[in-house]
């Protein structure tokens, strides 16, 4: 098995975070997770599921291509002086960063800002998983698995249950929109697994430097010129401006620096499928903090599409079991 990249937050054989391989599991790693490192985790899935909540909250002062390229630009500097620059290959680090940057968070930002509500972005972006496998098995000639298909229906239906329910809140733009986030997210995925073994933080913090050029132009372009970004900037509250910083410090050097300890310290088997909580923080923070309603049908979608991410991660390791016990 190819080393698995450290910075795409799934991996694509088993749609586990990423950071199962950013640093080598340390000799004897634990396969029981103590109660206070337990805690650890789920404080990271929560950062990482509210963070839709954020977002939406910074929507409110910045347009949205704007507040992308402030997010990216406040993840690189002053971290890039602290943090010795990944060794591998620019063009790996610049394309990471125009896909995740300038696609991955454009779309999600313009589908949020009226298109889409924070819980169900949180839900429909977790495509990404569906075509992560996909790309792998039509690019790099991965086999699919059974078990796969089934999660791989499993999460359609949910989605599906979505697109039945569309109305002032969520729209069919809005899906295609979080979609498309999706798929760039995964093309990013076989970017970074290119990269091998690396220390996640910093692959982070140097491929954010370069989702900063597209996104500054598109925002010139799209969303205004000079002056009425700036005015946009001159009058953001502070809430607004801490909720840029929480993305990029909270999200990724606070998150991901978190979840990389813990995978030195227990095995990945332990600490990955936690990650399966992030919708369910990002619907739940979404719910109980900017009020989106959540009737049955929702409910439902989340059931399903969690269930397809559970079966992918978890079934490869219940299976492995099962044959030690036979």
């Amino acid at each position: 098995m190819r080393p698995t990249s450290a910075a795409s937050p799934w991996s694509s054989r088993e749609c586990a975070i990423s950071a199962t391989d950013t640093l080598p599991a340390a000799a004897g790693a634990r396969q029981v997770i103590s109660v206070n490192h337990l805690l650890l985790g789920l404080l990271v899935v929560a950062i990482w599921g509210s963070n839709f909540v954020v977002i939406k909250v910074a929507l409110a002062s910045f347009p949205p291509l704007l507040m992308a390229a402030l997010r990216f630009a406040s993840a690189t500097v002053p971290a890039i002086f602290f943090f010795k620059r990944p060794q591998v290959p620019w063009r790996n680090l610049a394309g990471y960063g125009l896909l995740i940057g300038g696609g991955q968070f454009s779309l999600l930002y313009l589908a949020m800002q009226s298109q889409i509500s924070p819980g169900l972005a949180s839900l429909v972006v977790q495509a990404q998983v569906l075509f992560t496998v996909g790309l792998a098995v039509v690019i790099e000639g991965e086999r699919v698995r059974l078990f796969q298909l089934v999660a791989a229906a499993l999460a359609i239906a949910g989605f599906a249950v979505i697109g039945l329910h569309t109305d002032g809140t969520t729209t069919w733009l809005g899906i295609v929109m979080v979609l498309g986030s999706g798929l760039c997210w995964a093309l990013g995925n076989l970017v970074g697994r290119q990269a091998g073994r690396v220390n996640m933080v910093a692959y982070m913090v140097w491929t954010s430097a370069f989702s900063v050029p597209p996104l500054v132009v598109l925002a010139l372009l799209a969303e205004g010129g000079p002056a009425v970004l700036w005015h946009a900037i001159s009058v953001a509250p502070p809430l607004a401006w801490g909720a840029i910083l929480w993305q990029s410090m909270a999200n990724t050097i606070l998150g991901y620096g978190l979840w990389a300890w813990l995978l030195v310290r227990y095995d990945a088997a332990t600490v990955t499928p936690l990650a399966l909580l992030v919708p369910v923080f990002g619907m739940g923070s979404s719910v109980a903090l900017l009020g989106e309603p959540f009737p049955v049908w929702k409910g439902t979608a989340m059931l399903l599409v969690m269930a397809g991410l559970s079966l992918n991660v978890l079934w490869p390791r219940v299976r492995k079991k099962l044959v030690k016990m036979a």
